[in-house]
């Protein structure tokens, strides 16, 4: 076997970059190192520890005890979900297919780097497969060197409710892969951008179900994909975008146009705020809490033309000095004791809770010479009071921001409501 084959299936089977490996390997084997002990060595460098047991084979192992650092792997696993998808990997376009096994002691992902035929619901074993950490989980990596066969007998797990990848948009997390979900479009629209082949036009908006609402991109416009459309999407994938999930359609989605129609709410799901940020970002979601403090850089602000970030006095931070935008906007610390959140509220919602237009905002603060008054009057206005805020929630090491879209102040006696809980508590 030439070193290039050497190289490309340690490559596959570690999930990295196969010229890597290739100068690895040359650089062991220039000092006489035998090419088996290089090639363990190059598995040990890169996290693949040795290949398995004391004869050299893959070590066989439940999902539970499966460790990025344990070498490669043997397993006899159920198949929950395959989703196809096209990468660029090393230059070249490859297309792969990636998501989850299971047996009876868990769940893995898994990324296979060649078509080997099972489908959700098989039951297979899998020999020699690599093991990598992904977001902070180990993953499988099912390559050249691996084998596929099925299984005789039904591997049984408490999973099977996932075989296939049907979902509620409330259920998918960014990393979801192979999922089926059925949804109305609320919003599209076509754009133009610049893609990994150039220019690209795509879809993006919004679809709903009962259980929620998502945005989605459609990576390969689909005509069918139209406002009001009720459709069965299935072989999705879902990554974050700007701090919440997304659905992403890819060439090898299929659509099916439902006759029924998709039943919506029109209301959020409603989380306390510890639950919401624990969840790591949300699409559309209700919070209920008082506010605390109305942060700095509240009130009468000024945005950059170009890019609309924040500018503090006269620069920005991507584009240097610029003539800043008129804008207002207010950014309240709201908490409801199991968790804090800001709120940020754009020019509409803070005119209505200031009670004027900007133009007022902009005459108030010329008459006391002083911008800050804008957001004092709105302090005054906010903090202390229990508000309902709706909108879309991301989290990140800087903390959790809401971008509401909907924020008034509740008028039901919080005395009641905590009755009523307790209540139900009881029962």
């Amino acid at each position: 076997m030439e070193l290039d084959q050497h190289a490309e299936e340690l490559a596959s089977a570690l999930g990295i970059d196969k010229e890597e490996v290739k100068s690895d390997l040359q650089n062991l084997l220039q000092y006489s190192v035998p090419l088996d002990e290089a090639k363990q060595s190059v598995r040990r460098k890169h996290g693949g520890g040795s290949a398995g047991g004391s004869d050299g084979a893959p070590a066989t192992k439940r999902i539970a005890d499966i460790d990025p650092d344990g070498g490669n792997v043997s397993v006899t696993v159920r198949v929950l979900t395959v989703g196809t998808r096209s990468i660029v990997y090393q230059g070249d376009e490859q297309t792969i297919r990636e998501g989850e096994l299971a047996d009876e002691s868990g769940v893995i992902s898994y990324t296979a780097w060649q078509d080997f035929g099972f489908e959700p619901g098989d039951s297979v074993v899998i020999g020699n497969a690599g093991v990598r950490e992904w977001d902070g989980k180990p993953e499988l990596n099912i390559g050249a060197s691996s084998t596929v066969g099925v299984e005789s007998e039904t591997v049984e797990t408490p999973y099977d409710d996932r075989i296939g990848g049907e979902a509620d948009l409330i259920d998918l997390q960014a990393g979801d892969r192979g999922r089926t979900v059925e949804v109305r479009v609320l919003e599209v629209d076509s754009r133009t951008i610049d893609g990994r082949n150039g220019e690209t036009t795509i879809l993006s908006g919004v679809v709903a179900d009962e259980s929620g609402r998502l945005p989605f991109t459609d990576w390969a416009p689909r005509p069918d994909v139209e406002e009001g459309a009720s459709v069965r999407l299935s072989d999705v994938y879902v990554r974050e975008f700007r701090g919440v999930p997304q659905v992403n359609l890819s060439e090898f989605t299929t659509l099916d146009v439902l006759d029924d129609p998709v039943s919506v709410t029109d209301s959020a799901p409603r989380l306390n705020v510890g639950e919401a940020v624990d969840a790591g970002g949300m699409f559309d979601v209700e919070l209920l809490g008082n506010v605390l403090e109305v942060r700095d850089g509240s009130g009468l602000i000024e945005r950059c033309p170009d890019c609309s970030r924040v500018v503090q006095n006269g620069q920005c931070r991507q584009h240097g000095e610029v003539d800043g935008e008129d804008d207002m906007r207010v950014k309240a610390i709201l908490d409801d004791g199991t968790g804090t959140v800001t709120a940020i509220l754009d020019r509409d919602l803070t005119e209505e809770i200031y009670g004027g237009t900007m133009a007022d905002a902009m005459e108030a603060a010329r008459e006391a010479m002083d911008k800050e008054v804008v957001a004092d009057d709105i302090a005054d206005t906010l903090v202390g009071r229990e508000y309902r805020v709706r909108g879309n929630l991301s989290v990140d090491e800087y903390g959790a921001n809401l971008e509401a879209d909907e924020f008034e102040e509740t008028d039901d006696d919080p005395a009641e409501r905590a009755a009523a809980l307790l209540t139900e508590v009881r029962a």
